[in-house]
């Protein structure tokens, strides 16, 4: 017993030992250069392309919202899980996080979106609702019929020999709302992504 009291004194009672525990100190935090924290925006001007909305993975994370004469995307931190994406997608470079647009435009990576419009003929009653509800289409054809027939082409889809026809899906604005208004869920508008990168010189 003795000698292990007399071993702990000589152990914790060292200069080296007493200087270490009173004056412990943690070192100053420092972000990492990879770090990515809520994006933040640029200053330059946002066209409401909305593709940062559309590539975001997190519900309700960022958002674009008109403020008097200019648009501008809100983050919200509540939401947001600081993955960057808004930022690489953003064509105009609104936003900024981190490294990510040094990054960018040293590796010259972009992503590439569009909308995907699926039709299920098993289901699709050619109603002609989702030609009619679709805001593109009214603005292509104002004569649309109610029935979704048209004589335009320049229309996104329309009814035509018995079969609803998908005729411009790249006109697509993803706002869903033929398939919203569609009574049987015939037709579905997917949001695709795809990442593309320069080839070097």
């Amino acid at each position: 017993m003795g000698l292990s009291i007399t071993w702990y004194l000589r152990e914790f009672l060292r200069m080296e030992w007493l200087r270490k525990f009173f004056f412990a100190k943690t070192a100053p935090l420092v972000s990492p250069p990879y770090f990515k924290d809520y994006p933040l925006t640029t200053g330059h001007e946002c066209t409401a392309c909305y593709s940062c909305m559309m590539i975001c993975p997190a519900p309700g994370a960022i958002e674009v919202l008109r403020h008097q004469d200019h648009w501008k995307p809100m983050i919200h931190r509540g939401h947001c899980i600081r993955c960057g994406l808004c930022v690489e997608a953003c064509p105009e470079d609104v936003l900024w996080s981190g490294r990510v647009l040094d990054q960018q435009q040293q590796q010259k990576t972009e992503f590439r979106s569009w909308y995907r419009l699926t039709v299920d003929d098993t289901l699709c009653m050619r109603c002609g609702n989702c030609a009619v509800s679709c805001p593109v289409n009214k603005r292509e054809d104002p004569q649309l019929a109610s029935t979704g027939t048209s004589a335009n082409d320049e229309v996104i889809m329309k009814v035509e020999g018995g079969r609803l026809r998908v005729i411009h899906e790249e006109k697509c604005v993803g706002c869903k709302t033929c398939e919203n208004n569609c009574p049987n869920k015939a037709i579905r508008v997917a949001r695709m992504v795809e990442g593309i990168q320069e080839e070097a010189a």
